[in-house]
Protein backbone atom coordinates (compact mmCIF):
# COMPACT_ATOMS: atom_id res chain seq x y z
CA UNK A 1 0.00 0.00 0.00
CA UNK A 2 1.37 3.39 -0.63
CA UNK A 3 1.71 6.29 1.03
CA UNK A 4 -1.05 8.25 -1.04
CA UNK A 5 -3.08 4.97 -0.51
CA UNK A 6 -2.91 5.32 3.08
CA UNK A 7 -3.74 8.82 3.03
CA UNK A 8 -6.81 8.71 1.11
CA UNK A 9 -7.98 5.66 3.41
CA UNK A 10 -7.31 7.78 6.54
CA UNK A 11 -8.75 10.88 5.59
CA UNK A 12 -12.28 9.09 4.40
CA UNK A 13 -12.18 7.14 7.58
CA UNK A 14 -11.67 10.79 9.51
CA UNK A 15 -14.49 12.03 7.85
CA UNK A 16 -16.82 8.90 8.58
CA UNK A 17 -17.68 8.92 4.84
CA UNK A 18 -18.09 5.35 4.06
CA UNK A 19 -20.39 5.19 7.33
CA UNK A 20 -22.45 7.94 6.99
CA UNK A 21 -23.18 7.26 3.71
CA UNK A 22 -24.39 4.15 3.98
CA UNK A 23 -26.64 5.51 6.99
CA UNK A 24 -27.83 7.84 4.70
CA UNK A 25 -29.22 5.28 2.25
CA UNK A 26 -30.57 3.11 4.20
CA UNK A 27 -32.82 4.86 5.90
CA UNK A 28 -33.74 6.08 2.54
CA UNK A 29 -34.25 2.58 1.87
CA UNK A 30 -36.19 1.87 5.21
CA UNK A 31 -38.32 4.79 4.31
CA UNK A 32 -39.11 3.88 0.79
CA UNK A 33 -37.60 6.62 -0.55
CA UNK A 34 -35.00 4.07 -2.76
CA UNK A 35 -35.00 1.06 -3.90
CA UNK A 36 -31.91 -1.34 -2.46
CA UNK A 37 -31.07 -1.65 -6.22
CA UNK A 38 -31.04 2.17 -6.58
CA UNK A 39 -29.44 2.55 -2.76
CA UNK A 40 -26.68 0.65 -3.88
CA UNK A 41 -25.98 2.27 -6.80
CA UNK A 42 -25.82 5.66 -5.27
CA UNK A 43 -23.53 4.25 -2.59
CA UNK A 44 -21.30 2.78 -5.68
CA UNK A 45 -21.22 6.42 -7.60
CA UNK A 46 -20.41 8.40 -4.20
CA UNK A 47 -17.56 5.49 -3.66
CA UNK A 48 -16.33 6.60 -7.03
CA UNK A 49 -16.40 10.29 -6.78
CA UNK A 50 -14.63 9.64 -3.67
CA UNK A 51 -12.45 7.60 -4.69
CA UNK A 52 -11.33 10.19 -7.47
CA UNK A 53 -11.24 13.05 -5.28
CA UNK A 54 -8.76 11.06 -3.05
CA UNK A 55 -6.60 10.38 -6.03
CA UNK A 56 -7.12 14.04 -6.96
CA UNK A 57 -5.80 14.78 -3.46
CA UNK A 58 -3.08 12.12 -3.90
CA UNK A 59 -1.65 13.33 -6.88
CA UNK A 60 -1.37 16.90 -5.28
CA UNK A 61 0.28 15.71 -2.35
CA UNK A 62 2.99 13.59 -4.58
CA UNK A 63 3.27 17.07 -6.65
CA UNK A 64 4.17 18.93 -3.82
CA UNK A 65 6.63 16.70 -2.39
CA UNK A 66 8.13 15.30 -5.26
CA UNK A 67 8.74 20.08 -5.51
CA UNK A 68 9.68 20.38 -1.77
CA UNK A 69 12.56 17.81 -2.15
CA UNK A 70 13.41 19.08 -5.45
CA UNK A 71 13.70 22.52 -4.08
CA UNK A 72 15.46 21.15 -0.98
CA UNK A 73 17.74 19.88 -3.73
CA UNK A 74 17.75 16.38 -1.81
CA UNK A 75 19.50 13.10 -4.40
CA UNK A 76 16.96 10.50 -5.25
CA UNK A 77 17.44 7.09 -4.93
CA UNK A 78 18.53 6.75 -8.88
CA UNK A 79 21.29 9.20 -8.42
CA UNK A 80 22.57 7.56 -5.36
CA UNK A 81 22.80 4.59 -6.56
CA UNK A 82 24.34 6.00 -9.69
CA UNK A 83 26.98 7.62 -7.32
CA UNK A 84 27.32 3.81 -5.36
CA UNK A 85 28.26 2.63 -9.11
CA UNK A 86 30.89 5.48 -9.42
CA UNK A 87 32.34 4.97 -6.30
CA UNK A 88 32.47 0.98 -6.22
CA UNK A 89 34.36 1.81 -9.88
CA UNK A 90 36.67 4.21 -8.89
CA UNK A 91 37.25 1.90 -5.59
CA UNK A 92 38.62 -1.06 -8.09
CA UNK A 93 40.86 1.06 -10.36
CA UNK A 94 42.43 2.38 -7.16
CA UNK A 95 43.11 -1.10 -5.81
CA UNK A 96 44.38 -2.11 -9.20
CA UNK A 97 46.36 0.83 -10.03
CA UNK A 98 47.69 0.18 -6.39
CA UNK A 99 48.51 -3.94 -6.97
CA UNK A 100 50.49 -2.70 -10.27
CA UNK A 101 52.75 -0.49 -8.65
CA UNK A 102 53.52 -2.96 -5.81
CA UNK A 103 52.56 -1.00 -2.68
Amino acid sequence: MTINEILHKALMAGLGVPEKMKEMVDDLVKKGELSESQGAKLVKEWKDKAGKTGDDISKGLTDLIDKTLEKMNIPTRDEVAKLERKVTALSARVKKIEGASGE
